[in-house]
């Protein structure tokens, strides 16, 4: 299978040899894991075995598969066609000379990630996609696919607002328009009202899912550990649908179990984290085991992998595909994505989230080079502190180099909350 999707064999087994290594390291040294997350961790051992094969599959079934890097990318349209959306590869350093090649060494992570993963040819996504979705969420984005697209086969750039004003939200009507009606090219077929309707309510038991797994961490001891938390925003990505609504609600039926009883996987009373910024794509987890091996426990993920990325419904109600369509641009419209100026929402946001979570401190996460968050952390760092809310901004890429360097910073900033 790995051979007929183009993968070079022995690239790609030297990835799985190291993210198996990895994830063994990270996830299951974990002390009470709730026995829900055994699905995830199968579903992370298969995600490139029989998740892929799910899909290779679909694809000679007639399905057609689409990738995508992106929160702003619709799943609901790409539903309706029966198509399969898949989050890509970019999550970690991967055959950076290479893509340094391509691209300036002062570009952020992700876009270097996905750009390595594609150029290595180790990503069976993005090989298997019968189009690549792009987004302009950043100038680094928009340039950077001038670039790509000459790495896969269909990519279809999405132009993004950048203000919220009423004229943004009709340029992204505009798009999400154009974008379905690509997806009904490439797909073969034409979106029906009730295709829709069912797709929106597919997406929507979805994030309901993740809703349910936020609002339980809220709990003292911690009934969940932030890692396997963002291993299940991850997992979101990737996973069929309707199988990933039925795991994630079994998982927080347990864990509901679990604060009935006063179980958790910290201590009572541990130091609660609350994480904001960019986001962490498998199997970008080096701040998360650093914050947590120093026995804080990470409550929320102000981020795309995270309640950014899950946290508005989209409204199922609409006589037309048009209207349907509308109530999905009023839906994405009101993710607060740092692309956005000005972006006072995202700070109201993070305050929100320390408050239902009882968090006792945030750390603000950024990659380098990423411009948008970057710029944004220095206000919303000030804004919180005047808040009351201790706020560490952490700016980091993919390597291990600094691994100890933020670990002294961490536990200083844990040595605060304490005190």
């Amino acid at each position: 299978m790995w051979e007929k999707l183009g993968l070079d064999l022995d690239a790609h087994d030297a990835l799985l040899e190291m993210l198996g290594q990895l994830y063994g390291q990270t996830f299951m040294s974990q002390r009470n894991r709730p026995k829900g997350m055994e699905y995830f961790d199968f579903v992370m051992s298969e995600v490139h075995g029989l998740r892929i094969k799910e899909i290779v599959d679909a694809k000679e079934e007639g399905r057609k598969v689409f990738g995508s890097f992106c929160v702003f990318v619709p799943e609901e349209i790409v539903l309706a066609v029966d198509g399969i959306l898949v989050g890509l590869c970019a999550g970690a350093e991967f055959a950076l000379d290479e893509a340094e090649n391509l691209l300036p060494r002062n570009t952020c992570s992700l876009i270097k990630g996905a750009f390595g993963f594609t150029l290595s040819n180790v990503c069976p996504y993005i090989k298997a996609a019968d189009m690549v979705i792009g987004e302009n969420t950043c100038d680094g984005k928009k340039k950077s696919y001038e670039i790509f697209r000459d790495l896969v086969s269909d990519l279809y750039v999405m132009d993004m607002p950048q203000m919220k004003n009423e004229v943004d939200r009709d340029f992204l009507r505009h798009e999400y328009r154009r974008f379905a009606a690509r997806v009904e090219e490439v797909s073969g077929r034409k979106i029906e009202v009730d295709a829709l309707r069912k797709a929106i309510g597919t997406v929507n038991a979805k994030r309901g899912a993740m809703h349910r797994l936020a609002g339980l961490r809220a709990a003292d001891p911690a009934p969940i550990s932030g890692l396997d938390a963002l291993l299940a925003n991850q997992v979101y990505f990737y996973d069929d649908p309707v199988r990933f609504t039925e795991s994630s609600n079994q998982l927080c039926n347990e864990i509901e179990e679990r604060i009935g009883k006063g179980e958790g996987v910290f201590d009572k009373g541990a130091p609660r984290i609350l994480i904001s910024g960019c986001p962490m794509a498998v199997p970008n987890w080096k701040l998360p085991t650093i914050i947590e091996g120093a026995n804080a426990v990470i409550v929320g993920e102000e981020s795309c992998v995270g309640e950014r990325g899950t946290r508005h419904l989209t409204d199922e109600t609409g006589e037309t595909v048009e209207q349907l369509i509308d109530n999905i641009v009023d839906r994405y419209f009101k993710i607060d994505c740092a692309v956005f100026t000005p972006n006072t929402v995202r700070l109201e946001h993070i305050k929100e989230m320390a408050k239902a979570y009882k968090a006792d401190g945030v750390i603000h996460y950024g990659l380098q080079f990423c411009a948008p968050y970057q710029i944004e952390a220095g206000p919303v760092e000030k804004a919180l502190e005047a808040d009351n809310i201790p706020t560490l901004r952490i700016d980091t890429d993919y390597s291990m180099e600094d691994v100890e360097q933020i670990r002294t910073r961490v536990e200083a900033f844990i040595e605060r909350l304490k005190g």
